[in-house]
């Protein structure tokens, strides 16, 4: 669990060095627009959801899903540096989408062994854990980045270069992680279950009902929920200087390593549904507010403030995706879980770029904010309130 923490820590330094300053670099050395950063979001995200069922259900069927974990980072840390060689947004487009095809094939197995790693009882402060060490390495990048801009102004090219050194990192800590053992696929003589999940469809349909009810409210958010570049390249807009956009990256992730460690805990504790529902209406409040302001001082406030939406959602969905699948099948439960956030982020980003060029920041970010009001009300409306701990807890999503 420590070893992947710090995997992750290294590979978000890497991404964040990069990631708050793509839509500079694209908008101002590159020439593209708004539209092209829609594309550009959507597509990775496209290459990202489209193999994470693939590689969750082949991860449930190899007793070695290290293995994926490792091509999975080796790839995205491989190509990542490349962006500092790119001419034409396009190139940034490839680029962009063999980033994602890793974290596409990586990101079910990795979550798998979290779950196999983690008691059940501690699953929201497990999976709240990892996402804080993920979130603590999207504070060191930009901070990076920042301080490498401040010498050496719009210098981007060589700063995206040098994020090989991190990915180098991450590929030394994955080869010292531990495979985990499943009891399941380690006994003697599998169960009906297990035969049957022998092929993707038995796998999917071992799921059950209520975790494709949840899947399905995920995804309704999901729509609203576009990249994150579109939050920086509205700051932007608004006069934040190119300097500051790392440096308020990275603040940002400063909120959200502190309420992920608070919020897996209280799910632990309270429920995943109270705790999910308060995130995603306080995400409505974050692209509300994006969406009604012009002023640059309260903008950047709800900008920070937007940390405590990731703190209440993120390692308490994948508690939730745990507590409901099989043991056999959890890298497929991740793989649909995540695709499912995939297709909505793609759908999101294309959809927020066409009404942002079309109508108005202001109409995309609320036409988000809307969508995030809605899933919140379904959720509460398709699940039970808690009723008692572990599995049961989980399945009702209390």
């Amino acid at each position: 669990m420590w070893l992947l923490g710090w995997v992750s820590l290294f590979t978000d330094m890497a991404s964040e060095m990069v990631y708050p300053l793509l839509p500079l670099f694209l908008t101002q050395v590159l020439g593209a627009g708004a539209m092209s950063l829609g594309i550009i979001e959507g597509a990775a995200e496209a290459a990202n959801s489209g193999l994470k069922i693939l590689s969750g259900w082949v991860a449930d069927r190899w007793r070695s899903p290290k293995k994926l974990v490792l091509a999975g980072y080796g790839l995205a840390s491989a190509v990542r540096p490349l962006i500092g060689l790119a001419t034409a947004w396009p190139q940034v487009l490839a680029i962009r989408f063999a980033d994602r095809l890793g974290k596409g094939i990586r990101g079910a197995p990795r979550d798998a062994m979290l779950a196999d790693f983690a008691p059940a009882n501690a699953r929201g402060r497990v999976f709240g854990f990892h996402r804080a060490m993920d979130h603590a390495g999207a504070v060191t990048g930009p901070l990076l980045a920042t301080a490498f801009l401040y010498f050496y102004p719009g210098d981007y090219r060589t700063l995206f270069t040098l994020t090989i050194i991190p990915g180098v990192i991450v590929i030394l800590f994955i080869l010292r992680v531990p495979e985990p053992s499943r009891t399941s696929q380690n006994a003697a003589e599998p169960s009906r279950t297990q035969k049957d999940s022998a092929e993707p469809g038995g796998t999917l349909r071992n799921l059950g009902g209520p975790f494709y009810k949840a899947m399905a409210v995920i995804l309704l958010f999901s729509l609203g929920n576009a990249s994150d570049a579109f939050l920086l390249l509205r700051l932007s807009d608004l006069g934040v200087a190119t300097v500051w956009i790392p440096l308020l990256w990275s603040a940002l992730h400063v909120v959200k390593v502190v309420s992920s460690l608070v919020g897996g805990a209280l799910s632990d504790r309270f429920g995943r549904r109270s705790l999910i529902a308060l995130g995603w209406l306080w995400y409505a409040f974050v692209y509300a507010g994006f969406g009604s302001f012009d002023t640059k001082a309260v903008v950047i406030a709800i900008f920070l403030s937007y940390g405590l939406y990731f703190g209440l959602t993120e390692g308490n969905e994948k508690a939730w995706v745990a507590d409901m699948a099989p043991e056999h099948a959890r890298g497929t439960a991740f793989g649909v879980y995540n695709a499912a956030l995939g297709v909505g982020t793609l759908a999101a980003s294309l959809l927020f770029g066409a009404v942002w060029t079309r109508v108005s920041p202001h109409a995309a970010f609320l036409t988000g904010a809307g969508l995030a009001i809605l899933a919140s009300g379904l959720l509460f409306t398709m699940f039970s309130a808690p009723g008692s701990t572990g599995r049961r807890r989980g399945a009702t999503l209390g």
